[in-house]
């Protein structure tokens, strides 16, 4: 990337830089972002690059440089970003690009850091986002169709796609005006949508991948998981593997724009977590056959804060198993594993965008890609594709040891760096610590069921589609209509209980029945439909039947999702009268959109003025519908700070009238079993948290907060109790590492001597606690043959007896430290002629708690 200074002057320069090249005859020099067969080319030069995606609106502007920064510390090129079309226009031709929404200042803050970006602008994002980040008045247009041969709705979305170039534009932000956007992406995963859709869909496509090209960025386009992509828009992979992907233009580079580094959660399901030395393999095997375009998605998740969370029943976390978690914290050892893989690759990178592998085999289920340029630069990919045996093979008249599905890269066809499956690197032990908030003190209003606003109300006959009545400025709509009990029923004399019967297109539904909790029932991600039954209690005369439907979230991906309906559409029927079977489903229904609490402001400082009640009337016999409030003053520290809502069943949540998300503590259903690295992964492989809360700490930004008198405001649905409500902090508990002692060490990869007796770099293994700790103790040590996993280590048959001393004096009290795996190290050679590694397992502590350490 350049760098000439100011912004006014950096195009200019470059254009005329390109306009003396071409005087000059200078045919070669290429400037700006084109591409060939083999990678992009920025200014004329190949090159191997690997992405994240940080999508903005799901941090806070105060994390973006620091998560940036972690990302270009990580080996990380490009940042890659959706633009999200409903938070931009929430209503039409009325725009937002404040507070997290500034996507310029993003982009901004990316070119500060000296990186680039991949700006996918969609507009459909899909991203478990809510509604795929269509806004919902967009589906109000009239005759509009999402996502096909339509007029209107191709209007509507060549609209904003200008809207968002034109900044871009405004802001000399591609790189062919010296800002840092290298690609753009128009749409999002059609190919398979488009298919069905025949000829229509083929038109649409064809019509955006032009209208795309028309707005003249000068970078390339893309389109994801679109095999007919017309030229010059370049077909791009998404997946958990995309080694067998091949564009589909022989001179179009091979782009991987989603390496599903993890998996999303949903309430009621457990944690998906994808194994680092998968992940390594995974990429690995893209870039040995040529692929040269990597975005890990994610490489932070973050948070859907507000309603912005999609599914329905994604989860308000986005953590995705990133390499920098919610939180905006290192997450090890995937972190460091990646970035000792980048640093690996990008040693090949000259031959790699050079020329073209020679595949040999090196057995049944091995192989070596080996890259040799004219230059005489030669770099090699040994892998191993069997899932359960390591294998020793034979490269260029030298022994390699392969473990089981991974790869080792040797950047001069000589030394092995990196083995995909061998992780040096510490695995953090992560923690939520009480702070140093006191109990919080809770006031407690409950929602009114008895009274009615008219101007709030409408009244009609039948059950209507939620969505089209609340426009989805609210999770709440109010299905409220009565039934009429004569005295001679049966149930009012012992008689059996009558059953209500309701049937739901989605999401969640709770019944009130005379202003008391009758019941509740909840869809699932998987099956949005459901259906209640349950006993109700009727008296003579008059009854009132409230029905409370919730959304809780828009779908965000299928086919004309937003034709998807959502809420009660019926039949609703009593059975077990004297009639036989009362059918409710085309009475008078009364319609009442949101919470009175929600209409008062309640969650905001500047809401209604309402007499709020002590909440340890409410707590001993806790009410649904009830909202809570409470201050508190900010914690020291800088540690990333969450919310523990242990006691609560399912709401919303709001701090200073900033939205935290919705909570829902359903707890989580799954095979949490075994997991290993080798052998394809799928989402349900490695899971975790079955039994326990899906999501029980939902992220608090310290931006958010002030020093003192911060308003915490809950809406309980289903009657949580707070008092165990507490704010926690995310900290490093503890940190592990497991290094043997011939680990592949990148400082080696140019000595002649590497692999024949002794070398100069041996292996080390590096802990480091988080800033403002030190190691306060370790809990193992083991230099021989330790068993076990982090937190549950064991000594083997082979084990140095001076181990635990001598990390004890190297690493305690300190706030990071390295010790050298050698057996001088550890006194001698506690197993001649085994191969031995050290395990340690440390524990974290802050500074201020540790006493002064002396060896």
């Amino acid at each position: 990337m350049w760098d000439m200074g100011t912004r006014d002057s950096s195009p200019r320069l470059i254009l005329w830089l390109c306009l003396g090249f071409l005087i000059l005859g200078v045919g070669f020099v290429q400037c700006g972002v084109t591409y060939d067969r083999k990678a992009l080319l920025i200014n004329g030069q190949r090159r191997i690059l690997f992405s994240g995606s940080i999508h903005y609106p799901r941090s806070t502007p105060d994390m973006w440089e620091g998560l940036i920064q972690k990302a270009k510390d990580g080996g990380i090129d490009v940042i890659e970003t959706y633009v999200f079309w409903n938070l931009h226009e929430p209503s039409p031709g009325k725009y937002d690009f404040d507070g997290r929404n500034d996507l310029v200042r993003f982009v901004k803050t990316i070119h500060k850091a000296g990186l680039y970006a991949h700006l996918r602008i969609g507009p459909y994002v899909c991203a478990e986002w809510n509604f795929g980040g269509f806004p919902v008045w967009l589906k109000y247009i009239p005759g509009i169709s999402f996502r096909t041969d339509n007029e209107p709705f191709k209007r509507a979305m060549k609209g904003f796609t200008e809207r968002i170039v034109k900044l871009m534009k405004s802001e000399e932000l591609y790189e062919s005006q010296g800002g840092p956007i290298i690609l753009s992406q128009i749409e999002n995963e059609y190919g398979r949508q488009g298919q069905l859709l025949g000829a229509e869909g083929h038109n649409y496509m064809t019509w955006a991948a032009k209208m795309a090209i028309a707005t003249e960025t000068g970078v390339p386009w893309v389109m994801c998981k679109e095999d007919d992509a017309p030229d010059p828009v370049i077909n791009t992979c998404n997946g958990f593997y995309c080694d067998s992907f091949a564009p589909n233009k022989p001179y179009k580079p091979t782009i991987w724009t989603e390496a599903w580094s993890g998996w999303f959660t949903e309430f009621g399901g457990p944690m998906h977590h994808r194994p680092v030395q998968d992940l390594a393999f995974a990429v690995a095997r893209f870039i040995q056959k040529g692929g040269s375009f990597v975005n890990y998605y994610m490489y932070h998740g973050g948070t859907n804060f507000g309603r912005t969370a999609g599914g329905p029943f994604v989860t308000t976390s986005y953590d995705y198993d990133a390499p920098i978690d919610e939180y905006g914290l290192i997450r090890q050892p995937k972190y460091g594993h990646l970035k000792e893989l980048h640093k690996a690759i990008k040693m090949c990178e000259k031959t790699l965008v050079s020329t073209d592998p020679v595949v040999t085999s090196l057995g049944n289920k091995q192989q070596a890609h080996v890259y040799s340029s004219e230059s005489g630069d030669c770099s090699a990919f040994l892998a191993n594709y069997d899932t359960e045996t390591a294998s020793k093979v034979l490269f260029n008249n030298v022994h390699y040891n392969l473990p089981p599905w991974s790869i080792s890269i040797l950047p001069d066809c000589r030394n092995a760096v990196f083995n995909t499956a061998k992780v040096g690197v510490q695995t953090s032990q992560m923690e939520m610590l009480p702070t140093n908030t006191p109990n919080f003190q809770w006031q407690s209003y409950l929602e009114d069921l008895s009274s009615l606003d008219d101007s709030s109300t409408f009244t009609t006959q039948g059950l209507l589609e939620q969505i089209n009545v609340t426009r989805d400025t609210s999770d709440y709509l109010w299905y409220m209509t009565s039934v009429d009990i004569g005295e001679t029923e049966s149930f009012l004399h012992g008689g059996e209980l009558p059953t209500l019967i309701i049937q739901s297109t989605g999401h969640a539904v709770h019944i009130f029945v005379n202003g008391q909790l009758s019941g509740s029932a909840f869809g699932t991600r998987e099956n949005r439909r459901f259906t209640y039954r349950g006993k109700i209690n009727l008296h003579s005369g008059t009854n009132k039947i409230a029905l409370l439907s919730v959304a809780v979230g828009l779908p965000n991906v299928g086919g004309h999702f937003e034709s998807w309906n959502t809420g009660i559409l019926g039949p609703v029927a009593l059975h077990g009268l004297s009639q036989g079977k009362l059918d409710l489903s085309w009475q008078k229904w009364t319609y009442e959109v949101g919470l009175k609490g929600e209409a008062m402001n309640l969650a905001y400082p500047t809401s209604t003025p309402i007499e709020w009640m002590d909440a340890s009337l409410t707590v001993q016999k806790p009410q649904p519908l009830t909202w809570h409030k409470t201050y508190f003053d900010a914690p020291e520290g800088d540690e990333p700070l969450a919310l523990d809502m242990e006691g609560m069943g399912k709401g919303q949540v709001w701090v200073n009238g900033e939205s935290i998300g919705r909570y829902w503590t359903a707890f989580a259903t799954g095979d949490c079993g075994h997991c290993s690295y080798t052998g394809t992964y799928k989402q349900n492989k490695c899971l975790s948290g079955c039994g326990q809360p899906t999501q029980r700490y939902y992220h608090v930004p310290r931006s958010w907060l002030k020093p003192s008198q911060n308003l915490l405001v809950i809406f309980e649905e289903m009657g949580g109790n707070p008092s165990a409500v507490s704010l926690v902090k995310r900290s490093v508990s503890g940190v592990c590492a497991e290094v043997s002692e011939y680990h592949p060490n990148i400082k080696n990869w140019q000595l002649e001597s590497y692999g024949k007796g002794q070398t100069i770099h041996r292996p080390k293994v590096h802990l480091k606690c988080s800033n403002g700790q030190a190691i306060s103790a370790i809990k193992f040590a083991s230099f021989g043959t330790p068993l076990g996993k982090c937190g549950s280590y064991q000594e083997g048959e082979c084990h140095a007896a001076a181990s635990h001393a001598i990390l004890e004096k190297k690493c305690v009290g300190k706030a990071r430290c390295v010790v050298t795996i050698s057996n001088s190290n550890f006194g001698k050679d506690p197993c001649p002629n085994v191969l031995k590694r050290l395990t340690v397992e440390a524990v974290c502590s802050p500074e201020t708690s540790i006493t002064s350490w002396r060896p």
